[in-house]
């Protein structure tokens, strides 16, 4: 293992994690995400893939990568979300060989991802008793649906399955009795990516903690448990105040207006947080005694109102274009703005100067755009040094740098399929 402080070399600057070795050894989403971060902030990740099928999400597509000329590669859209920053090494973990590798792999790292089924890796003499006992520094984040522990420990967790049986669907849609009412579940892998940052801050607080006692834990990360915790203030109303919240589509149960409105020409979003900014609304909607109004006057009496005051915003929101009003509410301070498209979003001018489209160089592609990391690090700033690995193309690399193997021991071990 090499020293906390190592500086990244390829630039001569040390990243935040600069010096910290993580094993990879998740599929799918919320896993990588964490091993994805992790390598953003300078860490050395090694992703762990099965031989000739690699994760799962490689072939979850269309859409795929295209390459220089245009060309559908084999890559899929999906895997090259979560995989920036990291070297890909094959080894077949069911084979005993494989096993002696990952041992003596974990015996050189800082930190160990996995979301296998509880006790999954137990069999292979891969789970934390037995990689700790060799490394008693390692620290080894599990990530399952519903955790290591409880009556529902050996089932099989999915996002959608979470978002559901989180409640997050229960608050998700349009409210009963209107067009389209239902249970909705969030159009991105909600829970997947909330469990991956609630791993990823588990795993550096383990590593302060190991500057104290010298030692590793085991992370115990549910998606369950992310997604209940991620409720915020739905659940505190529930906790606090014994009111189940119900789905009330783009409105807010404890704001008004705070919701989306139709417009002439397509739809905004309003977000008023306070009486102040109530008032300059009704003024630009030249409607200024709403804010004078006792139904509307406090954000109180104007949630208690919403039936009443809803529709009287609405018909004066499809009187403009969208952009108009926007315009017009900017230049009073209310927040307010367009519903956009992906595509929208990233010919925005406000998303063009954060840099949020990065274009890291690939060998197959030429070079392949991915959205930037949110972490702004004055200091030690993320990097963008690897695109998504091809399946195994660190694999002689890793096990030379890593385990001091030759040629032929490398080559053997492809010969066997156990690379």
């Amino acid at each position: 293992m090499r020293d906390e402080a190592t500086v990244n070399s390829a630039e001569g600057q040390a990243g935040a994690l600069s010096g910290l070795r993580v094993l990879d050894m998740s599929r799918i989403l919320a896993g990588p995400w964490v091993g994805q971060t992790l390598g953003d902030l300078g860490a050395e990740v090694v992703k762990v893939e099965r031989p000739d099928a690699g994760d799962d999400t490689r072939g979850w597509g269309p859409p795929y990568l295209r390459d220089a000329d245009g060309e559908e590669t084999d890559v899929a859209a999906y895997f090259l979300c979560a995989n920036r920053n990291k070297k890909s090494v094959t080894i077949d973990i069911a084979r005993p060989e494989g096993q002696a590798l990952i041992r003596r792999l974990a015996a050189m790292s800082d930190i160990l991802i996995e979301n296998y089924k509880v006790g999954g890796l137990e069999k292979y003499g891969l789970d934390y008793e037995s990689l700790s006992a060799l490394n008693p520094r390692l620290i080894y984040c599990s990530i399952t649906g519903f955790g290591q522990t409880g009556p529902y420990a050996k089932r099989a967790g999915y996002d959608f399955l979470i978002q559901a049986m989180g409640g997050l669907m229960s608050i998700t849609g349009a409210p009963d009795g209107s067009p389209g009412a239902g249970p909705q579940k969030v159009g991105v892998a909600i829970t997947d990516v909330v469990t991956g940052l609630y791993a990823t801050i588990g795993i550096l607080a383990a590593v302060n903690a190991r500057h104290a006692t010298g030692k590793g834990q085991h992370i115990d990360i549910a998606l369950l448990d992310a997604q209940v915790a991620s409720l915020a203030n739905q659940t505190s109303s529930y906790l606090a105040g014994g009111v189940t919240p119900v789905r009330l589509g783009n409105a807010h149960p404890s704001i008004v207006p705070y919701q989306s409105f139709a417009t002439r020409d397509g739809a905004m979003i309003v977000a008023v947080g306070n009486d102040g900014q109530f008032a300059r609304l009704a003024d630009t909607f030249d409607h200024p005694e709403w804010s004078a109004d006792i139904r509307f006057s406090t954000n109180r009496a104007r949630v208690e109102n919403r039936a009443v005051l809803v529709p009287l915003l609405a018909a004066v929101a499809t009187t403009r274009d969208t952009g108009a009003w926007v315009a017009l509410l900017e230049a009073v301070g209310v927040p307010c703005g367009p519903v956009n498209t992906i595509a929208d979003v990233f010919a925005d001018p406000q998303v063009k100067a954060r840099g949020l489209e990065v274009a890291i160089p690939h060998p197959g592609a030429g070079a392949v755009s991915l959205v930037a990391s949110p972490l702004r690090l004055s200091a030690t700033p993320v990097r963008y040094d690897r695109a998504p690995p091809a399946l195994g193309a660190d694999t002689a690399d890793v096990l030379r740098d890593w385990l001091g193997l030759d040629g032929t021991e490398i080559e053997q071990l492809a010969d066997r399929k156990i690379t």
